[in-house]
């Protein structure tokens, strides 16, 4: 599909264009690369450990201290949260470098609020769970596109295990549940298709149900499984019994979770774009804290780049992707034939590099990716046709003919992810302008400032973070 510079695409995931956000100052402007990169930076704290983090703070038997944490939107909303439920969440001085650390003090669970879950698909399914534990009503809403995301598994599994739920048959936000202080657990069977976070959400609360429970996926296809084991290693930690017995069934057993003082890891997910610009404009880029273990799917960039040609290496606590002479330089960018069912949210970043490839590609396992923020699947491929690539949704993923693009408007639907991969594309196409680079404020508010010092970086000074220049 082709359409003229400006022009809105045929295709909306949000279906109504009232609900397209733009920035206070209009399209973003992509900064385009103009030579290789030399650069050394640092990316804020983990989303998906800082709210897992929260909750099993808000859990605890005592306080927490959660050191570096993601201070974004969807961090914001789960603090918001706990706290309309009574758990106490104080800002203290801390020696990160994107903002101060959280001290989570547990008190009694109290009903009667109404929690904003934005867009945040933990929020709206960890979250209640742990409401279902207090005392009183409490409901839930967030952004219109956030009542079109799947959860109606979580909603089920609660009125499964007793307590009443009110959603008018939607299967989805809004609804509310009326907590009677206490779960019963016992044993229980969901269809986690399309999330892994109905897993997450039930296993992060089960320890507080007075039988704790034993949870079993029914489904076909379970995907992004390491998001399942972050949160099994996260409840371990706390000194809470977690066994699985056989594939996609686990345990919890009932007991107290400890509080505790929790280091939260750099996302390395949000770490791909800035890894993924070597590929492009070749040169170097390194992301500082890489932690030697971690559960983070993020790890796994290495391996995925190195699909393409790049060449990735840890050395300390830094990672680092070499990308040659890039796509820019003439080096040879190969497509790839991949499945990321395990690590569907690096699929966009994936995905604009395939792009720029000197073949095509084929990336698959990501079908569940349709129930994210946006359709990112029809909206990848709406976006690139419209520059002029030649893109096709498949059942299960998407197929990259690399084509000649052009520059034009880029839409981002509020998903972070589209905002980011649009960014890529922005290294080697000219003109190339992103509707509302505000909405990467969902996991990461400095992205627009780090984006434009990578691509064209400034003095280098170990406390700034938005410094990037020769390592």
């Amino acid at each position: 599909m082709l359409v003229s510079r400006y022009s809105k695409p045929e295709f909306n995931p949000y279906e109504n264009d009232d609900l397209v956000l733009e920035t206070p100052d209009g399209p973003w402007r992509a900064p385009r690369a103009e030579g290789p990169l030399s650069a050394t930076l640092n990316v804020p704290g983990s989303k998906s450990l800082t709210n897992r983090e929260l909750i099993l703070s808000a859990l605890a038997e005592g306080p927490s201290v959660l050191k570096s944490p993601l201070h974004s939107r969807d961090t914001e909303l789960m603090a918001e949260a706990l706290r309309e439920l009574g758990v106490v969440i104080d800002e203290i001085p801390g020696d990160g470098l994107f903002g101060p650390d959280w001290r989570v003090t547990p008190n009694e669970l109290t009903g009667g609020s109404t929690i904003d879950c934005g867009l945040a698909g933990t929020v709206m399914r960890f979250v209640p769970p742990v409401a279902a534990l207090a005392l009183g009503p409490v409901a839930f809403d967030g952004d219109p596109h956030a009542r079109k995301r799947p959860m109606r598994a979580v909603i089920t599994a609660l009125r499964d295990l007793g307590v009443d739920v009110t959603d008018d048959g939607r299967g989805a936000l809004p609804f509310s549940l009326y907590g009677v202080g206490e779960v019963s657990g016992g044993e229980l069977d969901i269809d986690a298709s399309e999330s892994s976070q109905f897993v997450s959400a039930l296993l992060l609360s089960a320890a507080r149900f007075r039988n704790g429970l034993k949870l079993r996926h029914t489904g076909t296809a379970l995907p992004s499984l390491p998001h399942i084991e972050m949160t099994i290693a996260t409840l371990r930690a706390r000194g809470v019994e977690v066994v699985s017995e056989a594939s996609g069934v686990w345990t919890v057993a009932a007991g107290p979770i400890a509080g505790r003082d929790v280091d939260i890891e750099p996302d390395l997910s949000n770490a791909a774009p800035f890894l993924a610009a070597a590929l492009i404009a070749g040169g170097e880029v390194t992301v500082e804290g890489w932690p030697k273990e971690t559960t983070q799917v993020g790890a796994q960039l290495g391996t995925l780049f190195g699909m393409f040609g790049a060449s990735g290496r840890l050395e300390g606590s830094a990672f680092t992707v070499d990308g040659g002479a890039g796509a820019l330089g003439g080096g040879s960018l190969a497509g790839v034939d991949v499945d990321l069912s395990d690590c569907g949210e690096l699929a966009p970043s994936m995905v604009a590099v395939a792009a720029l490839a000197d073949s095509p590609s084929r990336i698959v396992g990501i079908g569940h990716l349709r129930g994210h923020e946006t359709d990112r699947l029809a909206a990848l491929s709406a976006e690139l046709n419209a520059l002029g690539g030649a893109v096709t949704v498949l059942d299960d993923g998407l197929a990259i003919d690399p084509r000649p693009l052009h520059g034009g408007l880029w839409h981002t639907y509020g998903d972070h992810r589209m905002a980011t991969a649009g960014a890529i594309l922005g290294l080697a196409v000219d003109d190339l302008d992103i509707e509302d680079i505000a909405t990467t404020a969902k996991t990461l508010p400095e992205f627009p400032n780090l984006w434009r010092n990578l691509v064209h970086p400034r003095a280098v000074s170990n406390s700034d973070p938005f410094s990037l220049g020769l390592p």
